[in-house]
């Protein structure tokens, strides 16, 4: 067994633990009414963008999701928090040093006793759900679970589907599939964004992702036999026998848009191993960007 599917089989036991947990952190994490920004990088910059949208919808304020190398310093912010596994990835750390004294920041991590001790504020340490693989699967969702917690957004089938996910047998034919599509609206975007990176870190995949009603605007012209458009959360009215319609296969199921997410996650694992590839090792990639000064 790979690290990444020793690690995502664990996501269940992780999300309940985290739910769980939420109340140690709300000191820490964004109250209603402040205007935050959530922001990381790479897997991490997908789960701020699922985030700022969920708490924006449940109308709690303002909030922007950004890559740490692009915050608009122009703007005023209550509260930054930065998604970080690592706690090394050189464009966090740089981005809350400069933010100290300015503007309160919180950092969500994995590893405390790294340089994201001293560059923020404050911490909500999952270490429990910390990974030895280069992928992100479950610091990543169970990042995105406590502050669904935080915000009561956490509902209680989550835990429940996400171990279906782990259980029953991928969609037939979609390993062999040549080209994935992943489609979310509102909050799941940013799943559908993260999917599609899976897919193209793990299994050098041609893999994208849209909202759900831009899909329709050029790229399901890609859509054809042997490819694949994966719904994340509910459809937009005629979007699926559209796609049928041009012989893609459709992939849309009721679980929870996040355990949907982790059998993405397994799909990456088992066209990794299809393609002769190690998800562990992803070329080119390495657990954290830490730049030279």
């Amino acid at each position: 067994m790979t690290h990444v599917e020793d690690e995502l089989t664990s996501q269940p036991e992780c999300w309940a633990r985290a739910a769980s947990e939420a109340p140690r952190f709300v000191e820490v994490l964004p109250a209603p009414g402040e205007r935050v920004a959530i922001v990381g990088c790479g897997t991490s910059y997908f789960m701020a963008q699922a985030a700022a949208a969920l708490r924006e919808g449940a109308g709690q304020g303002e909030t922007d999701a950004f890559a740490a190398s692009e915050f608009p310093h122009g703007r005023r912010y209550d509260r930054v928090v930065a998604l970080t596994r690592s706690g090394t990835t050189t464009e966090v750390l740089d981005l809350l040093g400069r933010l100290k004294g300015a503007t309160p920041t919180t950092a969500i991590t994995a590893d405390p006793d790294t340089p994201v001790k001293a560059a923020a504020d404050a911490l909500a340490v999952l270490d429990f759900a910390d990974e030895r693989s280069v992928v992100q699967t479950r610091f990543a969702t169970t990042a995105l679970t406590l502050l669904r917690a935080h915000l009561g957004l956490h509902p209680d089938t989550a835990v429940t589907d996400a171990r279906t996910a782990l259980a029953e047998p991928l969609p037939e034919g979609i390993v062999e599939c040549g080209q994935f599509t992943f489609l979310g609206r509102g909050w799941t975007v940013g799943l559908a964004n993260e999917a599609g990176l899976k897919m193209r870190e793990a299994t050098l995949a041609w893999a994208e992702a849209y909202p759900a009603m831009e899909y329709r605007h050029g790229p399901i012209s890609v859509s054809t036999a042997g490819t694949a458009t994966w719904m994340l959360g509910d459809a937009p009215d005629g979007l699926a026998e559209q796609v049928r319609g041009t012989g893609a296969l459709w992939i849309a199921e009721a679980l929870d848009p996040l355990a949907e997410l982790v059998r993405v996650h397994r799909l990456a694992v088992a066209v990794a191993a299809s393609r002769g590839l190690d998800p562990d090792t992803p070329r080119h990639l390495t657990r954290s960007v830490i730049l030279e000064p």
